[in-house]
């Protein structure tokens, strides 16, 4: 594995990964970088929240989705944050949506109401601020955590995921406040691809056993146990 010295050696790296969980701990599994901003190795130029695009990896998350149409990011492990490049997003749709369209899953009763309402929201406007999700979809204020969890709950399902950044707007139309986190389709965010077509010509075999030689590769003593629940999302 190359050295990580940017954000060019960090594209790199992931891109001959295929995988790798966003920062801090990764899970037994793997991750490019860790979060040790507070005890950086002596010399290395990556330190976290810096606000360098070229050395802090909180920054790369958002020159990923500005900059590349090849990857992903979400919170897709463990309910924490990872990339998936779209080599390997095929072999991750076929073990944890196989065909199923969202519909079918709630149906089946394998997504919550909550989630529901999210996914609604954005299906109809196609992309939307994380603020204008919660107001479209009916939270309440003091319905934070069923909000967060049903988000995370359909970036792990593959059916929702981070497509930018954005700031929110006055009524002036002017920009104002921190940057806001945008969300779309899987569908959409994979648009004009061929991902959703590999995905439906893998088998639950195939696409389990990419991952798990894959993560052996990266992680020679990673827990199968850990491996499963990487690949499954559960």
């Amino acid at each position: 594995m190359m050295s990580l010295n940017n954000y060019n050696d960090f594209i790199e790296i992931l891109l001959a990964s295929g995988f790798s969980i966003g920062g801090g701990n990764d899970e037994g599994i793997y991750a490019i970088v860790g979060y040790d901003w507070l005890n950086v190795p002596p010399g290395s130029p990556i330190i976290w929240h810096t606000g360098d695009a070229e050395t802090d990896p909180w920054e790369w998350r958002v020159r990923v989705l500005n900059e590349r149409d090849d990857i992903a990011y979400s919170k897709c492990f463990f309910r924490k944050s990872g990339y998936i490049t779209r080599e390997f997003y095929p072999y991750f749709l076929a073990l944890r949506r196989g065909e199923r369209e969202f519909a079918d899953e709630y149906a089946d009763g394998l997504i919550s109401r909550c989630a529901k309402r999210i996914y609604d929201a954005v299906n109809e406007y196609g992309e939307l601020p994380i603020n204008k999700i919660k107001t479209l979809s009916c939270f309440a204020r003091d319905e934070k955590s069923k909000f967060d969890s049903a988000l995370t709950e359909l970036q792990m399902r593959l059916h929702l995921t981070i497509c930018g950044i954005s700031r929110r707007m006055n009524a002036k139309g002017e920009e104002y406040g921190w940057n806001t986190t945008m969300f779309c389709t899987t569908e959409r965010f994979w648009e004009n691809t061929d991902v959703f077509l590999n995905a439906s010509r893998l088998n639950v075999t195939e696409a389990y056993a990419a991952i798990r030689e894959r993560a052996l590769q990266l992680n020679p003593v990673a827990d199968e146990r850990k491996i499963r629940k990487f690949a499954y999302g559960k």
